[in-house]
């Protein structure tokens, strides 16, 4: 089953208090929020290497157990041929991130091998992991890249649309997103 964010469907919310947005399904058992960078689009440029960063939050308020595996989110970039990618594996990510360092400390450049080194770091400690939720593990929390780098995702549009897809258990949540949002988006129209 697939449930699709939308402003006015029930259960939906959305917030951006603090320059990023926040979007959330809520159902009677299952809470998905998902917050995206106001500047992600720019960001995701200047990192050591182009990766679209969303930070995803799992709440579950079920009796049984569900699993949540970040390797099988994807993310929609919409402008771009519809191009899908798949989540990237933090840890295969960070070793090769890993292997690179050294190799560019000895060439003499030592602060893009401190940033693949921090890169590395964050990637192990921050990325949402597998896991199982039940009655007594009830939230999950981290970090989820995208690779941006494709022969398809070409130059950045002055807006990008995405939609991000959340499995969990035997439900998809689907997050559909501009950035940055259009005169007139929830951004614009504060409650």
């Amino acid at each position: 089953m697939t449930v699709r964010w939308a402003e006015n469907n029930p259960g939906c919310t959305f917030s951006d208090d603090d320059g990023k947005y926040r979007y959330g399904i809520w159902t009677d058992d299952l809470g998905v929020i998902i917050a995206v960078d106001a500047d992600e689009v720019r960001k995701a440029k200047l990192r050591v290497e182009p990766l679209f960063a969303v930070f995803v939050t799992v709440r579950y308020r079920g009796r049984e157990q569900v699993s949540i595996n970040s390797a099988d989110f994807t993310l929609e970039f919409v402008n771009h041929y519809h191009s899908l990618r798949k989540a990237i594996s933090p840890d295969e990510f960070a070793d090769k991130l890993q292997v690179e360092a050294p190799a560019l400390a000895a060439k003499g450049q030592e602060d893009r091998s401190r940033s693949l080194t921090e890169t590395a770091r964050f990637l192990r400690s921050r990325s949402l992991r597998v896991i199982r939720l039940d009655p007594l593990t009830t939230e999950a929390s981290g970090w989820v890249f995208f690779n941006a780098n494709s022969k398809w995702i070409g130059n950045w549009k002055s807006q990008e649309q995405f939609v991000l897809r959340v499995p969990v258990g035997d439900r998809t949540m689907e997050f559909p997103f501009s950035l940055p949002p259009s005169r007139g988006d929830l951004l614009l129209r504060r409650r």
